[in-house]
């Protein structure tokens, strides 16, 4: 199996199955979610990561949590199925996909008339967002893959990959049809700590493919970039905003600044799923991890004691070191205010 067919969700029969990230690249294994609490569960632990898969799995979250509501009236079921909405919302809260993917599907409970028919309202506006992320991912392959030049060296951190998507990618799609149009390109990944998701995610999907790779540490970045053996950065996002500020995985700010520094450029992949053109880059919240991210390795600890730990899980690269945002209707470049904007009011 390649990662170009897997399939991180799968909503089949009205069951809802993802593959447990945390257990890669050791072991492909999928895990059933049958409740709305365990899809919460499965965000919160990263079984389930990367901004557009989050949102598509929040998105069957809420149909699975009409299991809990046994109502004949409208309003109360609505009312509980806000509940629900936000408990899904707040397992992360950075990732700009999960509350648009939920809010979706909430909002989708308004044009029905009775609690009977929510489910299967529900559940076709959960499988059309699933079709559309993919949809988008070819999209943003198609629109970002003519930035690469035969023989490129791309570096990329975290996963950005058909894992964090409902296939193919983000950052990853751009690579993948640049090689599928018969260019050569060779990807470093960084190992992206605390939890590894570039040595054991992006490493795994690409080796899967064929696809030379070379894993690095986070810290090495800044010296690869100055040797000019990397010809441009390609990054996913979890959150991007309308002044083009990108929100991404811990990590990718340091790496945005060195590319700049050693005129390298640099750009962030993602659907319009995942921009937000109302809130400023002061109002972001940074998800805050669990110390024990850090303090522990494979279940030993590495930290002294008595010593605490910082964990944010994640950073914002301001405009001005970023080349240009990939989206699934076009690349946005600077003054990326208007380039998004104008993105945005495309028709998909």
């Amino acid at each position: 199996m390649t990662a170009k067919s897997l399939e991180p969700v799968r909503w089949r029969g009205g069951r809802l199955s993802v593959i447990d990230q945390t257990l890669l690249p050791v072991r492909l294994s999928y895990v059933r979610l049958g409740s709305v609490e365990q899809v919460c569960h499965a965000i919160k632990s990263m079984k389930v990561r990367g901004a557009p898969l989050i949102g598509v799995v929040g998105a069957f979250g809420l149909v699975l949590s009409l299991k809990h509501i046994r109502t004949w009236d409208m309003d109360e079921a609505r009312k509980k199925l806000r509940k629900y909405a936000d408990m899904l919302i707040g397992t992360r809260p950075t990732g700009v996909n999960l509350r648009w993917a939920v809010e979706r599907v909430y909002n989708a409970s308004t044009s029905v008339d009775a609690p009977s028919s929510l489910h299967q309202r529900l559940e076709e506006e959960a499988e059309k967002i699933m079709r559309e992320e993919l949809e988008s991912a070819r999209k943003i392959g198609e629109h970002g893959a003519p930035l690469l030049e035969d023989g490129d060296t791309v570096l990329t951190h975290c996963n950005a990959g058909a894992l964090a998507t409902v296939g193919y990618g983000t950052a990853l799609a751009v690579v993948r049809t640049a090689i599928e149009q018969g260019k050569k390109i060779s990807v470093i990944a960084t190992e992206t700590r605390p939890l590894l998701q570039g040595a054991r995610l992006t490493a795994f999907e690409l080796a899967h493919d064929k696809i030379p790779v070379r894993i690095i540490c986070d810290s090495a970045a800044a010296q690869v970039l100055s040797r000019g053996i990397v010809d441009k950065v390609v990054v996913g996002a979890d959150r991007i905003l309308g002044t083009g500020h990108v929100t991404n995985k811990i990590g990718t700010l340091p790496i945005a600044l060195s590319a700049k520094h050693y005129a390298v450029p640099f750009y962030a992949a993602a659907p319009v799923s995942t921009l937000d053109l109302r809130t400023g880059a002061s109002s972001v919240v940074i998800e805050e991890r669990d110390q024990r991210e850090i303090l522990y390795f494979n279940g030993k600890r590495i930290g002294p004691r008595a010593v605490e730990a910082m964990n944010p899980a994640f950073d914002i690269t301001p405009p001005e070191v970023v080349t240009g945002i990939v989206t699934d209707r076009g690349v946005a470049s600077s003054p990326f205010m208007e380039s998004l904007r104008s993105l945005t009011s495309k028709n998909s």
